[in-house]
């Protein structure tokens, strides 16, 4: 790192080759700030000239692209359009090398497959048969409750090709979770497996849709992939097996309206029932191919390597992304370290993975278990590192780009949510600072604000909002329109609220610093916990940690730190003086944690998101709410010990 804090700086090579060069030119335009002031000034234009350099097919192009009489919170996309989002993610690649590699699948015991997109193709195309032979189309909502399979993306592009919406379950969820969402999505049909593994047991998935089932009258059909060879029971007549279903008659892609739902996604609040975002043909397929293309500088041939569940909205863009992109997706079903803590290392070497998706958890994961096998692992493949989820802490931020990058690939940092794509992003035209951002995607509008919903100078932490409509953003609420409005527009009149903290520096490099409901506000002074939580790991001596405010007679809030020891720490009295002495010293006496708990792990999601509401609820001896998300739901009973002991190890 130089003397500015620069730690990655492009080269001349890098910028030449890089997706963004392509873009600006194409837009007939100078630079990059240029490009960014105009795709504010004339949204029209922009997402005009976007859609035509990333080849998105519409069937009937649109007469405008975005009509905004209503204001930028009501836009109308498309006018008069039609598509099918199949279009733009398959059958362009196919035309052009249908012997593509398009997806790579490996089990934990060793096992590959790899699929070409006319291999993908057909697939898709055969279940499509098979769905509509069921009397399923357009509009039909069908649940995917799968884990990560080939078959997951043959799923979710058979139901973009008949104009049905696919429902992502997460394959961790229990029967109470897909019940919830089956029934507020008003499924007509799942499509699951028998089972999957993880840590080398096997774990069923068609018992828990049974068992969701069981009051349900609306989901009609039940499509059984055999996966494992686990016995299962068969219902007649509303479950299938898929092998019996596909047939090789051909179902070409619907012509649909470019705004019809392809994708009904739920993501879970702090409060209240899941809420179900809505994703259209071309809205989806636009915004990913951007997000894909250019804030991760995919292209064709392209590898990516990124663990996640389809049941998160990391899963639709890793399928979706590397389809648009013309790339390879590389699966690793099953856990990231398992059998071996180098699984990741020996699938980049052995696949040549060009993009390896990560997050600040998975990473510190990563550095604890499998960092000294690193060096026998050539990873020189690797260019670059997409990263999105929760904010980075600058050790591990440079570990990776350091140790397992090498210093040569970017870390490319995005900020949005299942609500919509990127927000703010890394640039692979420009340097970066540890745990940084570039600045706003266009197209969004991206700002750091205040209450008030003035932009804030360098050096305050605000909300991450958008200014502008953008065209991947949730057409509204699955049957909730009074609530959308109520969750993203209504805390500062005119502008999306995205729920992230954030901040830039004089040098104009954009921070996160955690959600806005994770904020620490102690004595008058509101922090994020990344600060806090960045203290204590760059004493080495933790691996994993999170911090959370808990009521204080004294303060009105004191911090409490819920952390995982790293190798050969004792996780006593004394380890817990160092990592407050830390905190105190790093940010002030107000921030001295006045509690700090070890466990053997945080409670985190399948896509590495440590889940702060539940610890901050669970220490204070109220309910943690909805732990359907989480993939290590035995943390809760252990943290639970010390909601009411005020023990302090």
């Amino acid at each position: 790192m130089d003397d500015t804090g620069i730690a990655w700086t492009p080269s001349e090579a890098t910028r030449r080759d890089a997706n963004w060069t392509a873009f600006i030119a194409h837009c007939g335009m100078p630079d990059y700030a240029v490009l960014l002031a105009r795709s504010s000034a004339d949204p029209e234009w922009f997402w005009r000239a976007l859609t035509g350099w990333l080849g998105f097919r519409f069937r009937r192009p649109p007469g405008r692209m975005v009509d905004l009489t209503d204001g930028i919170a009501h836009p109308r996309w498309f006018q008069d359009a039609t598509a099918n989002l199949y279009d733009s993610a398959v059958t362009a690649t196919l035309e052009q090398d249908p012997d593509r590699p398009a997806v790579i699948w490996q089990a934990e015991a060793g096992q590959e497959q790899v699929w070409s997109y006319a291999e993908l193709d057909r697939a898709a195309s055969h279940l499509a048969a098979g769905l509509r032979g069921l009397g399923l189309g357009p509009g039909d909502v069908v649940g995917i409750y799968l884990p990560m399979l080939p078959e997951t993306a043959a799923a979710f592009l058979a139901c973009a090709r008949l104009g049905c919406i696919a429902l992502p379950l997460f394959s961790g969820f229990g029967p109470e979770a897909v019940a919830q969402r089956l029934r507020l999505g008003g499924a007509r049909a799942v499509i699951t497996v028998d089972g999957t593994q993880r840590r080398g047991e096997r774990v069923a998935m068609k018992p828990v849709v049974d068992a969701a089932l069981e009051d349900d009258e609306t989901v009609q059909h039940v499509v059984v992939l055999r996966h494992t060879g686990a016995e299962v029971a068969m219902q007649a007549s509303r479950d299938h097996w898929w092998h019996d279903l596909t047939c090789d008659e051909a179902v070409p892609p619907l012509e649909l309206p470019a705004e019809h739902p392809v994708l009904l996604m739920y993501t879970s609040g702090t409060t209240g029932l899941p809420k179900g975002t809505v994703h259209t043909h071309g809205g989806l397929g636009i915004k990913i191919g951007q997000d894909a293309r250019l804030t991760l500088d995919l292209k064709p041939g392209d590898r990516l390597l990124w663990p996640t569940d389809f049941g998160w909205f990391g899963g639709t863009v890793t399928i979706l992304g590397s389809l648009l992109a013309g790339a390879t997706l590389v699966i690793a079903e099953g856990n990231p370290t398992h059998p071996t803590p180098d699984r990741l290392w020996r699938l980049i070497e052995r696949h040549r993975i060009t993009h390896f998706g990560t997050a600040p958890t998975l990473a510190r994961m990563l550095r604890r278990d499998a960092d000294a096998l690193l060096d026998r692992h050539d990873l020189s493949s690797l260019r670059a590192f997409p990263s999105s989820g929760e904010a980075w802490d600058r050790e591990s931020w440079r570990w990776v780009m350091e140790r397992v990058g090498g210093s040569r690939a970017p870390i490319l940092n995005f900020s949005g949510g299942t609500e919509m794509c990127a927000i703010v992003a890394s640039n692979i035209l420009f340097p970066q600072k540890p745990a940084s951002f570039n600045g706003p995607v266009p197209g969004t509008g991206g700002d750091i604000v205040g209450a008030d919903g003035r932009s804030l100078p360098p050096g305050e932490i605000g909300e991450l909002v958008m200014r502008e409509a953008c065209i991947g953003t949730t057409r509204g609420l699955w049957r909730d329109p009074g609530r959308f409005h109520e969750s993203y527009w209504s805390q500062i009149p005119g502008l999306w609220v995205q729920g992230d903290l954030a901040s830039r520096d004089a040098d104009g490099f954009w921070f996160l610093h955690g959600r806005s409901d994770d904020t620490l506000k102690v004595a008058g002074k509101r922090i994020g916990p990344t600060e806090i939580e960045e203290a204590l790991l760059a004493t080495g001596t933790v691996t994993e940690a999170a911090a959370v405010a808990l009521p204080d007679a004294v303060t009105g809030n004191a911090v409490a730190c819920v952390v995982v020891p790293a190798p050969g720490q004792a996780g006593d009295a004394a380890q817990v003086r160092l990592l407050a002495d830390a905190a105190s010293a790093a940010l002030g006496r107000a921030f001295r944690p006045k509690r700090v708990v070890f466990l053997r792990e945080l409670p985190r999601t399948r896509s590495m998101k440590v889940l702060r509401r539940v610890v901050r609820a669970t220490l204070a001896g109220q309910p943690p709410g909805d732990l359907s998300s989480l993939v290590n739901p035995e943390t809760i009973e252990e943290l639970a010990r010390y909601a009411t002991t005020g023990t302090e190890d």
